[in-house]
């Protein structure tokens, strides 16, 4: 019985962990970085300070920073401490951030 609940345990614990990793794991496709690498540098912003949040994908940018548009791209962008930051304007987490 014991090794059953321990099996339990650990198939569940590996299943959470995938889901988790699926949910950050954001693909932007070459072509649409390309796109969106180009168009920041040809409309660079102002660099913000974000006190509290780490440049880490999966962090969230919170409601009172402004985010910017890519024509014909789904993500949006700022710039955090001279870091371009992608960012799902839905759920307002950082998908990439562009070196």
């Amino acid at each position: 019985m014991k090794m059953h609940i321990t099996s339990a345990a650990a198939g569940f614990l590996l299943l959470a962990g995938i889901g988790a990793a699926a949910a950050q794991d954001v693909v932007i496709a070459p072509e649409q970085e390309t796109v969106i690498k180009e168009y920041v540098h040809k409309q660079p912003l102002a660099s913000v300070k974000v006190p509290g949040v780490e440049l880490n994908i999966g962090s969230t940018v919170p409601d009172t920073v402004e985010l910017h548009e890519v024509p014909n791209v789904k993500y949006r962008y700022v710039v955090v401490d001279n870091r371009t930051v992608i960012v799902d304007p839905g759920t307002r987490k950082i998908v990439k951030v562009l070196d």
